[in-house]
């Protein structure tokens, strides 16, 4: 797979990428106000995208034909090319802003790291990086510009994502699918094992007998014995040791047949004998609470959250776009400019 990654990766540098003469060490795709992206740069991000697809067996297999990882990623460079100006910008922004990332925060940040993997011990710690071919300073250089962009969209964005209690209630008001608590639904269940074959199939007697003792138990519970007790005598399910007791559980967890019984029954009424893939069963309506409106005042947090990160798009999609107007960007390579502005009018498209 690593082979085939290299071919791709230089396949898409002969359709995007003009030859590097020998003496050119790096070759610069953009400058960004005077920083640059590289084309390292660019596909150490096609990489790791591609890498996250091999965790996709449809993606993974696409990848063994080297035609279908070049289009693969000639797919997802663009939105990449956007992505790292955008990145660059903000951090840029940050730098403007005086952002850093101090000693005392970046030891901090850290350990915290070490703690949650669990890489505390020191060699342990420096075999992962190794494996992952970074550096300290590689770590705290990724680590500086997670934070100045995070710093940055907190600092432009996060004032304007307030929301009064008029917009909460009319949100509240919009959108009370959000905030419905599904109907509830306890049943007790009697099951009736049918043993089968995989060569032969079920016995005609034995489907006999097991739909006769289902339909025998049926019969107690409609004479009033307790379900519980005729479960625990009769049923083949783990739930005999808790009186046949199921749920609570929402409708839609329910075959269609057993929703249609259920939608007609009303609490303590019991079902016909009905046939399953493995046996016969009888099932009593327990109880069913009715879907239900949350009050506002429990939601009040949770449509706060919600208006705040569909604003937060909306506004990060303007701050980025007056960074880009304001920005000085030279392209140097007219195939990767039009992929780039060619994803732009595509994220507009589908943002309107």
């Amino acid at each position: 797979m690593k082979k085939q990654l290299t071919a791709a990766l230089l396949l898409l540098a002969l359709a995007f990428v003009a030859p590097i003469r020998a003496e050119i060490l790096e070759q610069v795709l953009v400058k960004v106000n005077g920083d640059i992206i590289t084309k390292t740069m660019l596909e150490q991000r096609q990489v790791a995208v591609l890498r996250q697809r091999l965790n996709n067996q449809v993606d993974a297999d696409a990848m063994k034909n080297d035609e279908q990882l070049k289009k693969m990623l000639a797919e997802i460079t663009p939105e990449l090319l956007v992505n790292s100006v955008d990145e660059l910008l903000m951090i840029q922004r940050g730098r403007e802003l005086g952002l850093h990332l101090g000693d005392d925060q970046f030891k901090q940040v850290v350990a915290n790291i070490r703690k949650e993997q669990g890489l505390e011990d020191d060699a342990k710690f420096q075999a992962a990086l190794k494996q992952e071919n970074m550096t300290m300073d590689d770590l705290r250089n990724q680590l500086e510009r997670q934070m100045l962009i995070e710093q940055v969209q907190r600092q432009e964005i996060g004032s304007k994502l307030t929301i009064t209690e008029e917009e909460a209630h009319q949100y509240y008001e919009n959108h009370p699918d959000e905030f419905t608590d599904p109907s509830s639904i306890t049943l007790r269940e009697i099951f009736v094992e049918v043993p089968s074959d995989a060569k032969v199939g079920i016995n005609v007697a034995q489907d006999e007998a097991g739909s006769k003792k289902a339909a025998d138990a049926r019969e107690r519970l409609l004479k009033g014995e307790d379900f519980a007790k005729v479960a625990a005598e009769v049923s083949d399910s783990p739930s005999k040791t808790t009186g046949g007791l199921i749920g609570p559980f929402v409708r839609s967890d329910m075959s269609p047949q057993l929703q249609q019984l259920v939608d007609k029954m009303k609490p303590g009424d019991i079902t016909p004998v009905i046939r399953s893939t493995k046996g016969y069963q009888v099932f009593k309506l327990e109880s069913m609470t009715p879907q239900q409106l949350q009050p506002f005042d429990k939601v009040r947090d949770l449509i706060a959250d919600k208006v705040a990160s569909a604003r937060t798009k909306v506004e990060l999609r303007k701050f980025l776009a007056r960074l880009r107007d304001q920005a000085i960007i030279e392209w140097k390579n007219d195939e990767l400019k039009k992929a780039y502005e060619k994803q732009l009018i595509a994220d507009s498209e589908s943002q309107q």
